[in-house]
């Protein structure tokens, strides 16, 4: 008995230590984040043979890349490389395989891409692909680099999440009560929350242009580039140009604002809904909880007045498949619905996306059920569904949302419209981008005339691909010397509406990587990191910084 009571005695008293270092996680590199980004970024430490932790409060890694965004936004291709490029190579492979191709066979697929051909066999890459054949890409990097990843773990936002020293991040804390310390971090979330924490300047909403010297940021009322607005005169009232009837759903009783004029608006979030025709892979769209047909008024009004849009951006994926995106003036895109969700609590935020998840799933009944659309729109819209082998962990819908835009820091150097575009030279480039500046709607509102119009829709073209500077991805040094942030990098919200493609974040994740792990080797902050030592790295790892 004697011995027992010892034993007992030393055990209780020596639990606490054990379960609190059991709790206590360190590594060189501490990544939060599961998107595409943190993936390449931990390869990159992997290979540059440091320890590295990725910290991911998503269960599935990729992000958007993985999330449904199959139909990828890429510019001009040759400009992406590294890591980055290596991710749609083994996409390539992936489909080569006959077993791949399970609702079709392969010579059926169309291979359209966006400006290429989706299955390029000259350069052995694949842009055009499923999300479980991507989040599948995601989880090889990770068995074959042995990469240690830990899943819902959730940035503790309190003021005790994050502990700072001499300028530096110590260590962050998760709401489950790890503790995770390293000497470099990288912030791969669409949020931003690490960055915030630390105490790193952003901004959140549109600049004014008179804040860069630029010309499609701000408020953008009666600019329309992408068609992605109301051709014709419709009403927003419940009784037709009736104001005293009230607002229909979905139009915002505020003004739009002065053209021009900053605000703390954001463009509009969807889910990239991945559906399928083949009968024997769809599920049909039920009725979602809470259903108001009258929330889709506008849409049946839209269509009243002879548009027939509805399937220009179903574009086809292998397999029967869609990536379906936003496209008209009333669509996927949930406007208005997003303001708060950059700096929401989580709660909050969780609340959010079942509003966006809901709105979309109500969008698809209303145009298979809903006796206001057109009878053949009906008719086509029923052969479509949720794919059965796609997030079938989430009841077969998207796991990630798209968050377009959220946070976006202010570090040491900020990316705008002329840099962009592909107007000037940016200083010490980390890698390359291409895509057109490219921000959806941020609002729908009453026009003076009494019409409802989408504001915020822009679509411009940069002159040539154009460099992404390193202190982008740099906070200032005032606010923090051991942090590097991919994505929610130093931009005008216009730039970012390029820069904001998942090419680009997998490029910029590699590259914050090693520049982490050559600040640990010079021991040196990145901010002293000297340019030249960086970019020799780069280039031998096949990064595009210029051309």
């Amino acid at each position: 008995m004697k011995s027992y009571s010892l034993f007992y005695f030393l055990f209780s008293a020596l639990l606490p230590s054990f379960l609190f270092a059991q709790s206590r996680y360190s590594a060189d590199v501490i990544i939060y984040g599961g998107t595409s980004a943190a993936i390449t970024a931990a390869v990159q430490v992997k290979k540059m043979g440091k320890s590295v932790i990725i910290v991911s409060p998503d269960s599935h890694l990729g992000g958007l890349s993985s999330g449904g965004l199959g139909f990828t936004d890429t510019g001009n291709k040759e400009v992406i490389g590294g890591l980055s490029r290596e991710f749609y190579h083994r996409l390539y492979e992936h489909y080569q395989q006959d077993n791949s191709w399970v609702w079709q066979k392969k010579a059926e697929y169309g291979n359209k891409g966006q400006g290429t051909p989706a299955i390029d066999g000259t350069n052995r890459t694949m842009w055009i692909f499923e999300p479980h054949a991507a989040e599948k890409v995601f989880e090889d990097f990770v068995k074959e680099y042995t990469l240690t990843v830990h899943r819902n773990e959730w940035l503790d936002r309190s003021a005790k999440g994050v502990s700072k020293k001499g300028g530096k991040i110590r260590s962050f804390r998760t709401l489950s009560g790890k503790l995770y310390s390293g000497k470099m971090f990288i912030d791969a979330t669409y949020e931003g929350d690490l960055m915030a924490l630390a105490g790193v300047t952003y901004h959140v909403g549109r600049e004014a242009n008179s804040v860069y010297n630029e010309k499609w940021n701000g408020v953008q009322t009666e600019v329309f580039q992408h068609g992605h607005h109301f051709k014709a005169k419709i009403s927003p009232y419940k009784i037709e140009n009736d104001p005293s009837s009230g607002l229909l759903p979905e139009v915002s009783a505020e003004p739009a604002g002065a053209y021009g004029s900053g605000d703390k608006r954001i463009q509009a979030y969807c889910f990239r809904m991945c559906l399928s025709n083949h009968p024997d892979n769809r599920i049909p769209f039920a009725k979602p909880a809470g259903y108001d047909p009258a929330r889709y008024e506008l849409y049946a009004r839209v269509f009243a007045s002879g548009w027939r849009e509805t399937y220009d951006k179903f574009d086809p994926i292998p397999n029967r498949k869609t990536d379906t995106n936003n496209h008209g003036p009333f669509s996927t895109d949930y406007l208005g619905k997003n303001y708060d969700y950059p700096e929401a609590s989580y709660e909050r935020r969780k609340a959010i996306i079942k509003d966006h998840e809901l709105y979309q799933k109500g969008l698809m009944y209303f145009l298979q059920n809903d006796p206001r659309v057109p009878a053949d729109v009906r008719d086509k819209m029923q052969q479509w569904g949720l794919p059965k082998d796609e997030f079938t962990d989430n009841g077969n819908w998207p796991h990630q949302l798209y968050i377009r835009e959220a946070r976006r820091m202010v570090g040491e150097f900020v990316m705008t419209e002329a840099d962009a575009l592909g107007k000037t030279k940016v200083p010490n480039p980390v890698g390359m981008g291409s895509y057109a500046l490219d921000s959806h709607n941020t609002q729908r509102y009453v026009k003076a005339d009494g019409y409802v119009q989408n504001e915020g829709d822009i679509g411009v073209h940069p002159d040539r691909p154009y460099s992404i500077a390193y202190g982008s991805i740099l906070p200032k040094a005032k606010d923090c010397q051991n942090l590097l942030v991919p994505i929610c990098v130093s931009s005008s919200h216009i730039a970012y509406g390029s820069i904001r493609m998942e090419p680009v974040f997998m490029i910029l994740g590699q590259s914050a990587a090693t520049a982490a792990v050559l600040s640990i080797d010079n021991k040196i902050s990145p901010q002293k990191l000297p340019y030249e030592k960086l970019r020799e790295v780069l280039l031998k790892d096949q990064q595009v910084l210029e051309r």
